[in-house]
């Protein structure tokens, strides 16, 4: 899980230097971030399923060997085209690694430490995304471009041996009845996956408009900028074990209306604190946004797996992985559409600070009417017949 996070985020920062090593626009090199989170968006459902079909241990394996191979073909290529196909390979490895490790976690622990299995997978996973830049940052000066590859290789190296003389042996027989279970999982489980996207959208939402809103609106400088973005991650590290633990002592369903709660008290402050108070309201509105997140994801993974057999786990991590994939690509796709329209202009760096406010301020209750449209969900399925 820590490799995957730290591939989708360690290559952001080496963009200028891959623009200037290869003679490229800025365009151009873009696609080696796109890619490795395009395929792994697309192979996450494809790496369950075979993850349940041969076994999760022995795929889990295929996958790290795989992600080193083409981590070790990006380290080395010799042309952009060549380092965007090696990165598209990295994705897919990266798509074994995220699926597998919570299907291999839920597999591993027992029932009454299930929630504390998905909080620690939330923490490491924040760990991986907010190490990227900082580790790319200590590389590239030294190693150049290619160094934040060869980084990630000693890690992705001591990880397959774990694999290997660590993980449980747990074989996997073909299941006569799973495809009848893969059919009755398109209904038992949309509201889980369907909450997963919504919370996925609204949290890249402050990704996205975060920045903008920090740096055009209040014109905080670049560093200022970037220690209030680090605020998110930061709690989100802090928060991931103990949000398992209060699962497992609470219960799922319980911690997921606490999360999703939170995260609609969050945006609903992003929406009016900041217009108040400036980066202390924006920081004070994430402080509360940011554990509701982890509550609710380790809420959620916990209540989707926990009742799941053996041979459609993979499968369900996998849908869990697909639906918070396509929610950050909606929220940094349609969201910020609707961030940019809001503003009024067509260019965002010529929109004035008040512009960026009041689209930061719309983009927000939007973001407070999904999560709003989560908690009548999670009341309805509670009414429901099971």
């Amino acid at each position: 899980m820590l490799l995957a996070s730290l591939g989708t985020s360690i290559a952001n920062i080496a963009l200028p230097n891959l623009a200037t090593a290869f003679a490229a626009p800025f365009a151009a090199v873009q696609a080696v971030v796109v890619v490795y989170l395009t395929t792994l968006t697309m192979a996450v459902l494809m790496a369950g399923r075979v993850g349940d079909r041969f076994g999760l241990r022995a795929m889990l394996r295929l996958g790290l060997t795989l992600f080193a191979a083409a981590t070790a073909l990006c380290a080395v290529a010799p042309t952009l085209e060549f380092l965007v196909v090696a990165r598209g390979l990295q994705g897919v490895g990266a798509a074994f690694l995220m699926t597998l490790a919570m299907a291999l976690m839920r597999q591993t622990a027992g029932t009454a430490r299930i929630g504390r299995a998905m909080g620690l997978l939330g923490t490491v996973s924040a760990v991986g995304t907010a190490l990227g830049p900082t580790l790319g940052g200590l590389v590239i000066p030294l190693a150049g471009w290619r160094g934040i590859f060869w980084a990630q290789l000693p890690l992705a190296g001591l990880a397959l041996v774990l694999a290997f003389i660590a993980l449980p042996h747990a074989p996997t027989r073909p299941d006569p009845t799973a495809q009848r279970l893969r059919s009755a999982l398109d209904w038992a489980l949309l509201p889980n996956l369907t909450l997963n996207f919504l919370v996925a959208a609204v949290m890249m939402t402050t990704l996205v408009v975060g920045p903008f809103y920090l740096g055009l609106s209040l014109g905080l400088p670049a560093e200022q900028v970037g220690l209030v973005m680090a605020i998110g991650p930061g709690i989100s590290i802090a928060a991931g074990v103990p949000a398992g633990r209060l699962v497992d002592a609470r219960g799922a369903t319980a911690v997921l209306w606490s999360g999703q709660s939170l995260i609609l008290a969050g945006a609903l402050l992003l929406a009016v604190l900041p217009g108040f108070m400036g980066m202390w309201g924006y920081a004070l509105a994430i402080a509360v946004l940011t554990p509701g997140y982890q509550l609710f994801q380790a809420a959620n993974n916990t209540a989707t797996l926990a009742d799941v057999a053996g041979p459609m786990r993979g499968t369900v991590s996998g849908l869990l992985g697909l639906s918070r994939n396509l929610g950050l690509v909606a929220g940094a796709a349609a969201m910020g559409a609707i961030f940019a329209q809001a503003t009024g202009a067509a260019d965002l760096a010529q929109a004035g600070p008040e512009a960026i406010a009041r689209g930061m301020q719309l983009t927000f209750l939007i973001a407070a009417a999904l999560m709003l449209g989560g908690l009548a969900m999670l009341a309805w399925r509670a009414q429901s017949p099971r």
